[in-house]
């Protein structure tokens, strides 16, 4: 099931609303964590694929002649943005394994929550290809917009944003300064703290996939 309003599509299939509340659990391991960041990846690149756009073409079968559908045009970029963003690649590149891989190195400022840039590199004819930029927490949005700016100078065209959870006012942000980039999420929570976080949120994703909390 998904719910739509204004470009933000939420993916409240059971199964990932139920997954989804075992990793907001303190106590769940970072083996847990990273497992099941994973199997929300492949149900959300589910939900963010629907529309792909498709050809026919003609299949010989056991039986006979037949036309029948396949996708079109060039296959995907999955864009994660480090470090967290990886958590998802895994699990959609299951669903897309021809997929190629933009890697957008990012961190937050802890003073000014500004995203700073260490790392880039992405296929060189992104322009022709639509690209799934990956985030778990969309919470400022300062890192979601610095990303989609980055791969909007290297030509990138077709952009949506997925995440695990995300905030009205990150939503908001990202939304003002990139109204075509439609948003997937698998819930959005309250509000954001004093310090940027997501409430009630799941605490810092990065430190919990990679156990450095």
């Amino acid at each position: 099931m998904t719910t739509q309003q204004d470009g933000v599509t939420v993916v409240d299939h059971p199964l990932v609303r139920h997954k989804l509340t075992l990793m907001r659990q303190k106590d769940r391991s970072t083996k847990g964590f990273r497992e099941l960041l994973n199997e929300i990846g492949t149900l959300l690149c589910y939900e963010v694929t629907r529309d792909l756009p498709i050809e026919m073409i003609e299949v010989e079968t056991p039986l006979m002649l037949t036309q029948q559908p396949i996708i079109s045009g060039k296959k995907l970029v999955f864009a994660p943005i480090l470090r967290a963003g990886v958590g998802f690649l895994d699990g959609m590149l299951q669903l897309v394994p021809a997929a190629r891989v933009a890697h957008i190195g990012l961190y937050r400022d802890p003073q000014t929550l500004q995203a700073v840039e260490y790392y880039f590199k992405a296929p060189s004819d992104i322009a022709e290809r639509m690209v799934v930029v990956m985030d778990p927490m969309l919470a400022t949005a300062n890192s979601a917009v610095a990303a989609v700016d980055r791969l909007k100078e290297r030509g990138a065209k077709d952009l949506r944003f997925v995440c695990l959870l995300a905030a009205p006012e990150g939503i908001a942000r990202l939304r003002g300064a990139h109204p075509d980039v439609r948003i997937w999420t698998a819930a959005i929570d309250e509000c954001l703290n004093d310090h940027g976080y997501i409430v009630p949120g799941l605490g810092d994703a990065g430190d919990r996939m990679f156990g450095t909390r």
